[in-house]
């Protein structure tokens, strides 16, 4: 059971398509709380695997290039969905967790993130979009879980 303002024991990200957003926000969490919490991704659908969020993770040392995506129902059937969050980052993903979990004591958060592979332009315009929906989430779970009331409870 999570804190109100604590940091949660299992945390799902989950996004459109588990290529972008949601690998992201993960290797983000994991990075900055190791091993004291349990964090994967999912997607509302099943995407292809992204270079360009793989770059771009990469530039800080974290690398996503394993990543295989993940739906709902492929994570529900192989581990469950046995969460104290799931962080949706994009509205498909909202609606798909709230169906999911009707019926579980699970609390779902909505960080409304833009789709970088939404952008054009150039191939560095297009890894900007993609840099900044990382710092984004950076900041977005900074604040969230590393921000005043931890320890505090």
């Amino acid at each position: 059971m999570s804190a109100p303002r604590g940091r949660p024991q299992a945390v799902l990200f989950a996004c459109a398509r588990n290529t972008v957003r949601s690998p992201m926000a993960a290797a983000l969490y994991r990075h900055m709380f190791g091993r004291g919490a349990y964090v994967t991704s999912a997607g509302a659908r099943k995407g292809e695997p992204d270079g360009f969020a793989v770059e771009v993770m990469d530039e800080i040392g974290l690398d996503i290039s394993k990543h295989k995506a993940m739906t709902f129902e492929e994570l529900e059937d192989w581990e469950g969905l046995n969460f104290d969050l799931i962080v949706t980052l994009s509205p498909e993903a909202h609606h798909k967790a709230l169906e999911l979990t009707r019926a579980l004591a699970v609390d779902v958060e909505y960080w409304p993130t833009p789709d970088a592979t939404a952008a054009e332009g150039s191939r560095a315009q297009r890894l900007d979009a993609y840099r900044e929906v990382r710092d984004l989430l950076l900041a977005r779970i900074k604040e969230r879980f590393a921000g005043p009331g931890i320890g505090n409870e």
